[in-house]
């Protein structure tokens, strides 16, 4: 992926908050309701963000209603962005020790 592509990603409208409050795994709708995104909006960006590797699907669980919810966290701690000789765009991918705790809390 190219770091014009990741930047453009990131600026869309919605996508830093969507990151922000996917530190711990989110749904579409709860992202929607508690950010006021329209629905529509939110899986466009969630897909975006999840084909860029900075969101993932962390699990699929089964609703009330029995339907399945797909849950979203985000998969980077940190991005950086630098224009000194040209754009660049460092990802600084969650711990492997917070990807560990969180599968584990998952598994319980």
């Amino acid at each position: 992926m190219s770091s014009v592509d990741l930047l453009q990603a990131l600026g869309n409208k919605y996508s830093p908050e969507i990151l922000d409050a996917t530190d711990e795994p989110r749904s579409a709708q709860e992202l929607s309701e508690e950010l006021d995104i329209p629905i529509a909006t939110c899986y466009r960006r969630i897909d975006e963000l999840t084909e860029h590797d900075l969101l993932e699907l962390h699990d699929n669980v089964l609703s009330d209603e029995r339907r399945r919810i797909k849950i979203y966290r985000r998969n980077v701690d940190a991005v950086h962005v630098q224009f000194e000789n040209s754009l660049a765009v460092d990802v600084e991918e969650r711990t492997e020790v917070t990807s560990t705790l969180d599968e584990a809390w998952k598994s319980l």
